[in-house]
Protein backbone atom coordinates (compact mmCIF):
# COMPACT_ATOMS: atom_id res chain seq x y z
CA UNK A 1 0.00 0.00 0.00
CA UNK A 2 1.18 3.34 -1.22
CA UNK A 3 1.99 5.75 1.96
CA UNK A 4 2.56 9.28 1.51
CA UNK A 5 4.64 11.38 4.08
CA UNK A 6 4.44 14.93 4.84
CA UNK A 7 6.52 17.00 7.13
CA UNK A 8 5.67 20.67 8.21
CA UNK A 9 6.84 22.63 10.68
CA UNK A 10 4.88 23.54 13.87
CA UNK A 11 6.90 26.25 15.52
CA UNK A 12 10.39 26.03 16.98
CA UNK A 13 11.46 22.60 16.80
CA UNK A 14 8.36 20.78 16.53
CA UNK A 15 7.02 19.30 13.68
CA UNK A 16 3.90 17.65 12.31
CA UNK A 17 3.65 14.27 10.08
CA UNK A 18 0.64 13.54 8.08
CA UNK A 19 0.78 9.86 6.68
CA UNK A 20 -1.90 9.24 3.99
CA UNK A 21 -2.73 6.02 3.18
CA UNK A 22 -5.49 4.89 1.03
CA UNK A 23 -8.76 6.24 2.81
CA UNK A 24 -7.17 6.77 5.86
CA UNK A 25 -4.55 9.23 7.53
CA UNK A 26 -2.61 10.16 10.42
CA UNK A 27 -0.91 12.55 12.18
CA UNK A 28 2.07 12.60 14.46
CA UNK A 29 3.94 15.85 16.48
CA UNK A 30 7.27 14.99 16.96
CA UNK A 31 10.04 17.38 18.41
CA UNK A 32 13.34 17.44 17.13
CA UNK A 33 16.24 18.87 19.39
CA UNK A 34 19.30 19.98 17.87
CA UNK A 35 21.19 17.39 19.72
CA UNK A 36 18.81 14.75 17.83
CA UNK A 37 19.40 16.27 15.06
CA UNK A 38 23.00 16.18 14.89
CA UNK A 39 23.22 12.44 15.88
CA UNK A 40 20.62 10.97 13.77
CA UNK A 41 20.96 13.36 10.79
CA UNK A 42 24.10 13.89 9.34
CA UNK A 43 23.43 17.24 7.94
CA UNK A 44 20.39 16.33 6.84
CA UNK A 45 17.62 19.20 7.27
CA UNK A 46 14.64 18.12 10.24
CA UNK A 47 12.54 17.63 7.47
CA UNK A 48 14.30 14.75 5.99
CA UNK A 49 15.28 13.23 8.76
CA UNK A 50 11.17 12.79 9.87
CA UNK A 51 10.95 11.49 6.75
CA UNK A 52 13.53 9.29 6.64
CA UNK A 53 12.93 8.34 10.59
CA UNK A 54 9.07 7.57 9.57
CA UNK A 55 10.17 5.44 6.65
CA UNK A 56 11.67 3.43 9.42
CA UNK A 57 8.90 3.33 11.46
CA UNK A 58 6.43 2.28 8.84
CA UNK A 59 8.95 -0.93 7.98
CA UNK A 60 7.85 -1.97 11.54
CA UNK A 61 4.76 -0.51 12.47
CA UNK A 62 1.23 0.88 11.22
CA UNK A 63 0.90 4.14 10.87
CA UNK A 64 -2.12 3.60 13.92
CA UNK A 65 0.68 2.00 16.32
CA UNK A 66 3.25 5.26 16.56
CA UNK A 67 2.88 7.63 19.08
CA UNK A 68 0.85 10.49 18.21
CA UNK A 69 3.50 13.04 20.20
CA UNK A 70 7.21 12.19 21.15
CA UNK A 71 10.78 13.51 20.92
CA UNK A 72 12.80 11.57 17.84
CA UNK A 73 15.35 9.99 20.30
CA UNK A 74 12.42 8.13 21.78
CA UNK A 75 12.50 5.80 18.10
CA UNK A 76 15.83 4.15 19.67
CA UNK A 77 13.72 3.41 23.07
CA UNK A 78 11.75 1.09 21.20
CA UNK A 79 14.13 0.01 18.39
CA UNK A 80 17.75 0.15 19.27
CA UNK A 81 19.02 -0.05 15.75
CA UNK A 82 17.43 3.40 15.16
CA UNK A 83 20.59 5.30 15.12
CA UNK A 84 22.33 2.67 13.18
CA UNK A 85 20.16 2.08 10.49
CA UNK A 86 18.67 5.71 9.72
CA UNK A 87 22.05 6.80 8.66
CA UNK A 88 21.37 4.47 5.57
CA UNK A 89 18.03 5.80 4.88
CA UNK A 90 19.62 9.32 5.09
Amino acid sequence: MTQKISVETAGGTKYRITIDEAKTKAVHEVTVTPESLKRYGQGATPERLLEASFRFLLERESKESILARFELSEIETYFPDFAMKIRRLL
